[in-house]
């Protein structure tokens, strides 16, 4: 018996080489902007979403997963790098026109597009300067071969580096993968921005209003149901646009070869939901699915942040996510331990200052208000473009407004905030002050508080002294130029600014949109040219250096 374990074994190892190891899964994000999880898959009645329930029924359904910020920059910043908004210096909504990618030459910062800070200090256009060792993790998946491509979005409160993604704007896409590699694509969808409430306010509409659950925090009126029914419709758009990707992947025979993320990148458009920073603000839908079939159909309750998006994506290629994270993998072979809670921040949106804090625990939603005479509606240029909001302002004004959507206009805020999400999913039940969530209230404020220490919370600093501190006398400094040395390895590159990505161009790719991600010794043929820049997030790209070899 022994020798037949023996011959086993040994049959195994001579066969070994010749059996053909698993091609690494293609990674897609669909993600979309300012949706709570009002789908027919959650089971939001009014609306019909079939090719999202598709991917619900096809993937996991996560019923716990939340955005770190109400809005869509500071969310976006935590995504692509894995870390908190307010721990990194991304929390201020917007730093500068970060939306989209303008080449590697393009980054610029109008003096028009400066604010006035909270003491009258002006502030300038700026990008967060990020602690030296974060980056887009995409750089982790360059380096361990992906193709990365971005179409279009960006705004992560700083300039994306050119090194971030192989393709980056609004023709890139997987299509352009080189053969044999895998890759790691994201297509966002604008469809349900706040935006489209008004600049889609005259198209046909999908849902009948009449059938919708209008929030607790809102009065029934026929502007009310106007407005939330141009939400749901343009969420029958996107998910036609989630179709159309899907039919396309499964034609490409792409379908059961990618793993795909649906995620929005924070809670609704409408007011009390945009820049909200408890349930109602960041509760949103995620749904992964696997071409393999893997736990098709399931729910997942889980608390899950968007922030851990990052570290799941690395786990899931095979790439354990780098010590300073703080984003937690939940799935794939390097899955973190479950979260207890997650938490959220809201600062300055656009013209105006808030300071707020939140713990959500899947069960109770804890908000700390560090400004608590501020009103919790405040007005808001942007926002006021949607017709109820400004109805709904009016009508505070002539004392018109009752019950929840009382509660939300009220003059003050409550330095302490305590929802029960079972019974209260609107937050419009204050129960801090109730003695029976004594426990509740101290538990929750105790997590804040080590959070806040934990991740050294960067609002407490004010904006215009953040700015001094990533642009000493408000000028953006810059990343030194690329050293260029030739030794019996190959051409070896570095950089003397601490954290700096470095990228190359070869021959006939100089001049071109794509930058080689460097990691190790470039091997050139006699002839050959090279192109090299460096950057580190928030500074300026260093000058181009150019060698050829020569031998």
């Amino acid at each position: 018996m022994r020798n037949m374990r023996y011959l086993i074994v040994f049959g195994l190892l001579l066969f070994a080489p010749f059996v053909k190891a698993q091609e690494p899964y293609n990674i897609l994000w669909l993600s979309c902007e300012d949706i709570d999880p009002i789908l027919s898959c959650y089971g939001t009645e009014g609306i019909e979403t079939p090719n999202i329930d598709r991917l619900a029924k096809e993937g996991i359904k996560f019923t716990n997963a939340y955005s770190t910020a109400g809005v869509c920059a500071p969310s976006r910043s935590s995504i692509i790098t894995g870390m908190y908004p307010v721990s990194i210096g991304t929390h201020n909504m917007r730093t500068a026109k970060h939306v989209g990618y303008n080449g590697i030459d393009g980054e610029t910062y109008p003096s028009h597009q400066a604010i006035t800070g909270k003491h009258g200090r002006n502030i300038p256009a700026y990008s967060a300067v990020l602690p030296a060792e974060v980056k887009c993790f995409t750089e982790y998946l360059r380096n361990a071969g992906y193709f990365c491509t971005n179409n279009a979005k960006c705004d992560y409160q700083f300039y994306p580096p050119f090194t971030a993604w192989d393709e980056n704007g609004k023709t890139a896409g997987y299509e352009n993968t080189p053969v044999g590699m895998p890759f790691f694509s994201v297509y966002n969808h604008e469809v349900s921005h706040e935006s489209r409430i008004w600049k889609k306010a005259k198209d046909p509409m999908l849902v009948n209003p009449e059938e919708l659950k209008i929030p607790a925090y809102y009065p029934d009126l026929p502007v009310v149901r106007k407005d939330v029914g141009r939400k749901y419709s343009n969420i029958v758009e996107l998910d036609a646009l989630i179709g159309q990707r899907l039919d396309k992947l499964e034609k490409e025979g792409l379908l059961d070869k990618t793993i795909i993320f649906f995620w929005s990148d924070h809670g609704g458009p409408l007011l009390r939901q945009k820049r909200a920073v408890g349930n109602t603000g960041l509760h949103v839908p995620l749904i992964v699915r696997f071409p393999d079939g893997r736990d098709a159909g399931t729910v997942n309750e889980d608390l899950v942040s968007l922030m851990d998006l990052a570290p799941t994506v690395l786990s899931l290629a095979g790439i354990k996510p780098p010590e300073h994270m703080q984003g937690k993998a939940f799935l794939g072979a390097c899955k973190d331990e479950k979260r207890e809670a997650v938490f959220g921040s809201a600062d300055r949106f656009d013209e105006v200052y808030d300071f707020s804090r939140s713990v959500i625990d899947g069960k109770f939603s804890y908000i700390r208000n560090f400004d608590p005479g501020t009103p919790l509606i405040y007005r808001n240029q942007y926002r006021e473009q949607i017709e109820m909001t400004s109805v709904l302002i009016e009508m505070d004004k002539n004392e018109e407004l009752t019950d929840g959507a009382a509660y939300i206009f009220k003059d003050t805020r409550e330095v302490e905030e305590l929802y029960d999400l079972e019974n209260d999913p609107y937050e419009v039940n204050n129960l801090a002050h109730d003695p029976a969530y004594k426990e509740q209230l101290q538990k929750m404020r105790k997590q804040l508080a080590d959070w806040q220490l934990a991740i050294g919370d960067k609002g407490l600093i004010d904006e215009y002294n953040l700015v001094q501190m990533f642009w000493p006398n408000l000028i953006q400094p810059s990343t030194e130029d690329v050293i260029v040395v030739k030794s019996n390895k190959g051409i070896v590159l570095s950089c003397a600014t601490k954290g700096a990505s470095i990228g190359y161009q070869i021959d006939d790719q100089i001049g071109g949109n794509r930058w080689m991600l460097y990691s190790k010794p470039i091997k050139l043929k006699a002839g050959q040219k090279l192109v090299t820049r460096a950057k580190r997030i928030g500074y300026k790209t260093s000058r181009p250096v150019k060698c050829l070899n020569v031998k």
